[in-house]
């Protein structure tokens, strides 16, 4: 099996789509990063709209977002890489846009707001997986995907910083910020377009009646939801039991997040990379294993007394930030790998599916399982996600489809 043992930056950018397209990534992530911390507020704050009905609004707009991924599927089938990366950024630019002209109290704008901003960023993950896919191979590609979550958590990161000290400035400030982030968009769907990538799909062979993805990526979906639940532990499990359980100052919960993208930011790709000697499945069967270790851990930090659970909590969460690189470093490469060329679009939409409604269903479940007691929580936690690590261990597949890598090379084209 082939390995990836240095990093060279100037290689890992040309793999990643080249530089305008680095710079557009970080562009959509630096928006993307001053959005979230405020959209809620400024639904509260500037519309004057009760809490669950801005937060309803937001989780619909999140939800029905999914169902816009088997047309995205078909259409990066069809050849298009950097047009549907592009319009992914432009369907935000409209959802944003839609912010200072919504009346106050007027809900159903806002729905619509984030409706938009839901397709954009359901849409975008699979998008850019298939337009790295197109220009990279092998480990080069897995290290490419690396390279772009990491640069996109840092982006995010600079965001909401940059959101978190505009706050204070109220309701100018926040649509302040509504406009800023609009431009990012339009900037970074500018940059993506000019890029042009994209395949010839008739250059690849006609399969026939094979026209999905290989069976055995119904598990992986399957376990894909569970896994995706470490993704919302930093954000909703952990303040929710620090805050409202061991009444830990917020404090914590803040250091927490710092550190799970500080590590994400500077380890995705180095333990990409370093992880490149091992099968991908097998990789993604570890992840599970350490995800499950860190919520087993969490159990047993909660157990030790106001006084040290809060710190133990903290420590743990650096294995839970270890399990979560493991994951977003092997299941998009995983599945890339597998996916026949002809449907790779359609199979990482499918893939995207998974993650959406893991992420979707992932907040009710932390907070309808805490109330109930640690065990509740991290107990079911572990339990669904060794379930779910050892189902991917036990299958025996092929990390890559045959011919997949020298018929993409065959198709692509750029400028």
């Amino acid at each position: 099996m082939a390995t990836t043992t240095k990093i060279r930056p100037r290689a890992l950018v040309r793999a990643s789509g080249g530089p305008r397209y680095a710079v557009a990534l970080a562009v959509d992530a630096l928006g993307t990063g001053l959005l979230r911390p405020f959209l809620l507020l400024y639904g509260v704050t500037v519309l004057k709209l009760s809490a669950p009905a801005a937060g309803i609004a937001m989780t619909a707009g999140v939800v029905v977002g999914l169902v816009c991924m088997p047309a995205v599927g078909r259409w990066l089938d069809r050849g298009a890489r950097s047009t549907v990366v592009a319009a992914s950024m432009l369907v935000r630019v409209l959802g944003v846009g839609l912010l200072p002209v919504t009346p106050t109290g007027h809900v159903w704008l806002f729905a619509t707001a984030a409706l938009f901003l839901g397709i954009g960023n359901q849409a975008w993950p699979a998008a850019h997986a298939a337009l790295v896919a197109t220009v990279a191979h092998g480990r080069e590609r897995d290290a490419a995907l690396a390279a772009g979550r990491a640069l996109r958590n840092a982006g995010l990161g600079a965001g909401a910083l940059l959101a978190t000290a505009c706050l204070a400035g109220g309701t100018t400030a926040l649509q302040a910020l509504a406009a800023v982030t609009a431009l990012a968009y339009l900037t970074a769907a500018a940059l993506t377009w000019s890029v042009h990538v994209h395949t010839h799909p008739a250059a690849i062979p006609d399969k026939g009646k094979n026209d999905g993805p290989p069976p055995q990526i119904r598990t992986l979906l399957a376990a894909n939801v569970v896994y995706a639940f470490c993704l919302n532990v930093p954000e909703i499990a952990l303040p929710l039991v620090l805050v409202t359980q061991l009444h830990a100052s917020p404090m914590w919960s803040a250091a927490i997040f710092v550190a799970n993208t500080v590590l994400v930011v500077t380890l995705q790709v180095p333990l990409t990379v370093l992880m490149s000697r091992f099968s991908r499945r097998t990789v993604l069967a570890l992840a599970g294993m350490v995800l499950t270790a860190s919520y087993l851990g969490f159990l047993a930090a909660t157990s030790l007394g106001r006084g040290w659970s809060a710190p133990a909590i903290a420590m743990v969460s650096l294995a839970c930030t270890l399990g979560e690189i493991l994951y977003a470093g092997s299941a998009t490469a995983l599945i890339t790998a597998l996916a026949p060329t002809h449907v790779l679009g359609r199979t990482l939409a499918r893939f995207q599916l998974s993650t959406g409604f893991g992420l979707a269903v992932s907040p009710a479940v932390i907070t309808t399982l805490a109330p109930h007691g640690p065990a509740a929580l991290w107990g079911s936690l572990a339990t669904a996600t060794l379930l779910s690590a050892s189902a991917i261990a036990t299958e025996k597949t092929q990390d890559t489809t045959p011919g997949a890598s020298r018929l993409i090379s065959s198709a692509i084209t750029t400028d």
